[in-house]
């Protein structure tokens, strides 16, 4: 009797196994590979934008200067040069439209150089600006934001206005410990 109910197990195991729905399971598998394989991975992509989209922080650069290099609170590491702003007011302050590059001398905005003849790209964190005398490279360097603008090239001879090496945006340069002259009247 046992042997008739084992080879009765064995049987109806090994027809089981032949049934339809092994058969089902095997299209599913088969169904999967197809689309695993028709599924196609992107090329890689620069991380580039548009030609003719500029940053929206570049439109109100003003310039900061790193104070505390060892610091690692961005707003204690960079803030205002004291000289540059409040003594000597000779520094520029930037802003960059699809048209124009507009330096102006922080302490008076109508004392303005502007550049109108010029081309930009993008990538990541870089806005590359060429003109027919240099390169400016103007890169984000921390999410404050902190910008690092770095010319190649001819220096443009600007009178009362330096260009400094680091800018934050208008608006976020409250945020800074030292962003503004206090109370000197120099």
């Amino acid at each position: 009797m046992k042997n008739i109910i084992t080879s009765l197990s064995v049987a109806i195991v090994l027809f089981v196994s032949c049934s339809p729905s092994t058969e089902k399971k095997e299209k599913k598998v088969d169904s999967t590979e197809i689309k695993e394989n028709s599924v196609s991975t992107p090329a890689p992509v620069k991380d580039t934008t548009s030609k003719s989209e500029v940053p929206g922080d570049l439109s109100s650069l003003v310039p900061v200067d790193l104070l505390d290099s060892k610091s690692t609170n961005v707003y204690e590491k960079y803030g205002l040069e004291f000289s540059g702003n409040c003594y000597s007011c000779d520094l520029a302050s930037l802003s960059v439209t699809k048209k124009k590059i507009i330096w102006t001398n922080v302490c008076d905005e109508k004392d303005t150089f502007e550049i109108n003849d010029f081309s930009f790209t993008n990538e990541g964190n870089k806005t590359i600006l060429k003109t027919p005398e240099g390169t400016y490279i103007v890169t984000k360097i921390d999410k404050a934001p902190v910008y690092e603008v770095v010319l190649e090239g001819q220096k443009l001879e600007m009178k009362n206005k330096r260009i400094s090496r680091y800018f934050t945006t208008k608006k976020a340069l409250s945020l800074f410990k030292e962003h503004d002259c206090g109370d000197f009247e120099g």
